[in-house]
């Protein structure tokens, strides 16, 4: 590990699966741009999901599960730390997730699973000597892309430059299956990531079915592309699920599947807007859970979200980090049970700080080209890009839409121009965010106001570096 003043690890079992060790397998399948309506299972009319649909008879559905930012690189920030991430660096796209956190994979790892990351990264370099890598990171192997949508893309295999013919999301499953194949019988249990490129735009990836590039052209709707690369992507996850009953361990693997932000839909959204928003629609996301070991079929209606992945996986694979930084999530375990119907407020932040690109048919084509022709790196700056700029950031400095969902009061503290303006909602009453009872509810917009400053000024202490000082 990285950091071990942030990360003395505990283990509660012995690492070796033939001494005795029962600790689950973990899979994490993420799609990128999945809105919560888009899937059988949330009623959407017409799209076919018949694996997600299976999936969520016999798993843990959560009904009210968000991605901790509306967009696509903090997300995965959260995932990765368990933290809002703005406190890792991250607050918007093409930012590089500081080496400085301790990582699900780096825990994992010195808990004796055996780690790998396949998909789109998004939060760092996949430059070899990189620690902003996935292999800086805490993975053992790796075949990931920067950010890429497209066919034939350009990836990095352990940080060797190639490009794979075929569509992104297919070859990101062909690679976990392979994982899960040559390791499933050794001695160390398995945590696998899967970051799916689809169904983000320009959507050209193409389902196994017959006609693939007319389906949906005749329904009511500007996106077909959109809703094939989610058929597509469903059947990745039956491909999925096929090979963990293959290989005899799909009882004990804890599988969940989510999105990265809401999708580009509104209509089907699941609440106001789309993704790039903090309104429902931009961070409400489909999020099944299996484990048949240990969870029988139920609905969840209490909230969740990304940043709770790490602490509920931590928990699962039973290491303990010492010393641990910040924490916006929490363990799962006893609100998928039911014994918990509540949980702690959840903040959101978003809106100001864009980032560099990162497009990987450019970027990895470049180092791929230069390695193969003996030239020197075209991308030195990329190594590691502004991880140890540490900003002063003022107490005050509250820019941008946040909000914090008390459930079931949602307070939305929105800053343009110097200018504050705050509304409230009840997402019982009003899913959609239509009714603003801020005026109606003062008490509650004092109570709520209090909890997200005091939330917003523990972000920017940790954004400013003071989580890694002794």
């Amino acid at each position: 590990m990285r950091f071990a003043h942030f990360a003395a690890v505990c283990l509660a079992l012995v690492c070796a699966r033939g001494l005795g060790d029962e600790r689950p397998h973990v899979v994490i399948v993420m799609a990128d741009d999945h809105g919560y309506g888009d899937t059988g299972y949330t009623g959407h009319p017409f799209v076919q999901t018949p694996n997600l649909d299976a999936m969520a008879e016999g798993g843990v559905v959560f009904n009210r599960f968000y991605a901790s930012a509306p967009v696509c690189s903090p997300t995965r920030a959260s995932v990765m730390t368990g933290r809002h991430p703005f406190r890792t660096n991250v607050p918007n796209h093409g930012h590089y997730m500081r080496p400085h956190e301790t990582t699900i994979a780096e825990v994992l790892k010195d808990a004796g699973y055996v780690t790998g990351h396949f998909g789109k990264w998004h939060i760092g370099s996949v430059q070899p000597d990189s620690p902003t890598s996935p292999g800086g990171a805490g993975f053992d192997e790796w075949l990931s892309g920067l950010n890429f949508f497209d066919n034939d893309p350009y990836l990095s295999r352990n940080g060797n430059y190639e490009q794979i013919k075929g569509a992104g999301t297919v070859i990101s499953m062909d690679a976990t299956i392979d994982f899960l194949t040559r390791h499933h019988a050794g001695e160390q249990p398995m945590f696998a990531v899967t970051w799916f490129p689809a169904p983000h735009d320009p959507q050209e990836e193409l389902p196994d079915l017959p006609k693939a590039s007319k389906l949906y052209s005749d329904e009511n709707t500007k996106k077909p592309g959109y809703f094939r690369e989610i058929t597509l992507l469903d059947q990745q996850i039956g491909r999925l699920q096929q090979t963990l009953t293959d290989l005899g361990i799909r009882d004990n693997t804890l599988f969940l599947y989510c999105s990265d932000n809401g999708g580009l839909v509104q209509a089907s959204s699941g609440g106001r807007a789309k993704k790039g928003s903090i309104y429902e629609g931009g961070l409400r996301v489909p999020a099944i859970l299996q484990w048949p070991a240990k969870y029988q079929a139920r609905q969840v209606d209490t909230p969740a979200f990304s940043s709770d992945i790490y602490p509920t996986i931590l928990a699962v694979g039973q290491a303990k980090v010492e010393h641990q930084t910040p924490l916006d999530g929490i363990n799962l375990d006893d609100v998928i049970s039911g014994e918990r119907t509540t949980r702690p407020g959840m903040g959101f932040w978003h809106g100001f700080r864009d980032g560099q690109g990162t497009w990987s048919d450019r970027i990895i084509k470049a180092l791929m080209e230069a390695k193969l022709a003996g030239q020197p790196n075209p991308h030195p700056e990329r190594i590691l890009k502004n991880v140890n700029v540490f900003p002063e950031l003022d107490s005050l400095d509250s820019r941008g839409h946040a909000a914090w969902n008390a459930w079931p009061w949602k307070l939305h503290r929105i800053e343009n121009r110097g200018q504050v303006k705050y509304e409230l909602y009840h997402l019982v009453n009003d899913p959609m965010e239509t009714k603003d009872l801020s005026n109606q509810e003062p008490e509650h917009v004092r109570e709520l106001t209090t909890a997200l400053e005091a939330w917003q000024h523990s972000v920017l202490r940790s954004w400013s570096g003071a989580d890694y000082r002794q």
